[in-house]
């Protein structure tokens, strides 16, 4: 299993799970799959086609159709999921150090994701073990029996990211299989090789053959067949915004369910009170570092947009730049790097191109803003690039409307409570943002006010499995986690028993 995933000799090249055995491409393609650390090639994976999709789609579907997988009781499939997280606790080092390396972030990251991954197994474990097996509809009449009853949706599709590869894939997987669904999976073409190494552990568990498959490749082919496939029940897609667009667009003609979890915007806003004593000025400076930075500012919820009271900005923004140019870059394996590479060159290109256009609008660069020099634990060929603050910055800035995805950190100033809450909520996206502050009275206020689907007060980043994830206007139409994410995976029916039929008699015959 290890060698499939891990393999050092660039050879394995059977990354496609169809019908409980793993394939080939039907073409033969392959792609290497770089370490971002150093940019050097250190796996080989199939790259499917449209062909791969539909062998696999058509197992799903068999399985699903014919299968025992939708029938077997609930009590069943939550064991399985249990298994799952059993076996992810076991393997969690060389996982953990496996997705440290697949996409670049420190190896503590990498085992933190691991263990969020077996949470959400057993969220959904318990979640649909402990559900009643229908809601009882008063019928006003004892001779009718009423129920609403809960079936999986059929096919899905699961379109996954390459920032978060295992984690986001288990966001859909578990509540997937909970729900009594077959699936495919696509993960990204970048990152793919922790998804490759769960569906080995979903076989080792004891799910059915054909349940669970995986076709490695690219969106503009694996993706987009997926997205249109007629015999694809539901489509849940996690990346940007574009991408998630022709998602739609191709999923539309079919009008399979759709769900969308697409990019942020996020504003942190803090006022001056939440600095009022060195204790919380540090505790405030340390969670806009986190709340930007960690894995190099790849993440959808990122806190890329500091607005901060004007009165106690220069002192926040100073100290902020001053520990953002002491950030430790380097491969996530060595010992004390606080921060890895990015995930490719093209996403390092990106991030480029937004900093110098900041700069050409009239930010003030305070840290960063360029690729480091090459260091022992930082090799000539990786994809690093410093944490960045850009000071002085206004909406009309491309780098404060767009999502970088990178190292970077734009700052905006307000002087009004009602001044912050503009501020935040002028963005197209929805996803998260923050507000900090010691008056309570102001913090549930904004917190009502900001147009995000998560917000944090006082803290910056967690999640709880039980919690809906979500967004506003462009971050997406879709929900994972909670009781809303396993409802995504799930049809309604109403059962309407007569216990005492008799003709209506409204005809003559």
């Amino acid at each position: 299993m290890a060698d499939r995933a891990e393999n050092q000799g660039l050879d394995a090249q059977a990354t496609i799970h169809v019908a409980g055995e793993w394939h080939e491409a039907v073409s033969g393609a392959t792609r290497e799959i770089l370490d971002p650390a150093d940019g050097q090639p250190f796996a080989l994976v199939a790259e499917g086609d449209e062909k791969d999709v539909d062998l696999a789609v058509a197992e799903a579907r068999r399985a699903f159709d014919e299968g025992d997988w939708p029938r077997t009781p609930v009590a069943e499939r939550a064991a399985l999921l249990r298994r799952v997280a059993d076996l992810l606790v076991r393997d969690r080092e060389r996982l953990g150090r496996l997705e440290s390396r697949d996409a670049g972030k420190t190896v503590e990251e990498g085992r933190v994701d691991i263990d969020c991954v077996a949470d959400a197994f057993r969220y959904f474990a318990d979640l649909v073990a402990g559900e009643a097996p229908g809601r009882v509809v008063d019928a006003g009449s004892p001779d009718i029996h009423s129920v609403v009853v809960h079936e999986p949706v059929g096919v899905c599709a699961l379109i996954t990211p390459w920032n978060y590869p295992l984690l986001q894939a288990s966001w859909k997987i578990a509540p997937a299989l909970a729900a009594g669904n077959t699936f495919v999976i696509k993960p990204s073409e970048i990152t793919p090789l922790t998804t490759i190494a769960l569906i080995d552990l979903l076989s080792e568990a004891g799910l059915p053959a054909g349940v669970a498959g995986i076709v490695t490749g690219p969106g503009h082919s694996v993706g987009a067949r997926l997205s249109e496939h007629p015999d694809v029940d539901l489509v849940s897609f996690t990346g940007g915004l574009v991408s998630g667009t022709k998602v739609a667009q191709a999923a539309a003609p079919t009008v399979k369910k759709v769900a969308l979890e697409l990019g942020g915007k996020n504003p942190n806003v803090v006022f001056a009170d939440a600095c009022a004593t060195d204790e919380d000025f540090d505790t405030a400076v340390d969670q806009a570092l986190n709340a930007a930075f960690i894995h190099s500012g790849q993440v959808c919820s990122a806190g890329a947009r500091l607005i901060v009271e004007e009165s106690v900005r220069e002192r926040f923004v100073a100290e902020l730049a001053r520990r953002a140019g002491r950030i430790r870059l380097g491969r996530g394996s060595e010992d004390g790097v606080e921060c890895g590479p990015l995930v490719s060159e093209q996403q390092r290109a990106k991030v480029e191109g937004y900093v110098a256009s900041a700069l050409e609008e009239g930010a003030v660069l305070r840290t960063g803003g360029r690729r480091p020099e090459p260091a022992p634990q930082r090799p000539e060929g990786g994809f690093f690039y410093e944490p960045t603050v850009l000071d002085q910055c206004h909406r009309e800035m491309r780098v404060v409307r767009e999502e970088v995805f990178g190292p970077v950190l734009t700052v905006e100033t307000f002087r009004t409570e009602d001044e912050a809450v503009a501020l935040a909520n002028d963005t197209e996206y929805g996803l998260a943002g923050a507000v900090w502050t010691t008056d309570a009275g102001r913090a549930r206020r904004v917190a009502g006010r900001l147009r995000h689907g998560t917000v944090w007060i006082n803290d910056f980043h967690p999640y709880l499995p039980q919690a809906e994830w979500g967004g506003f206007g462009k971050s997406g139409t879709g929900r994972e986690l909670g009781p809303a994410g396993l409802a995504e995976y799930r049809e309604t029916k109403h059962v309407y028993q007569n216990l005492a039929p008799r003709p209506v008699r409204w005809f003559a015959g």
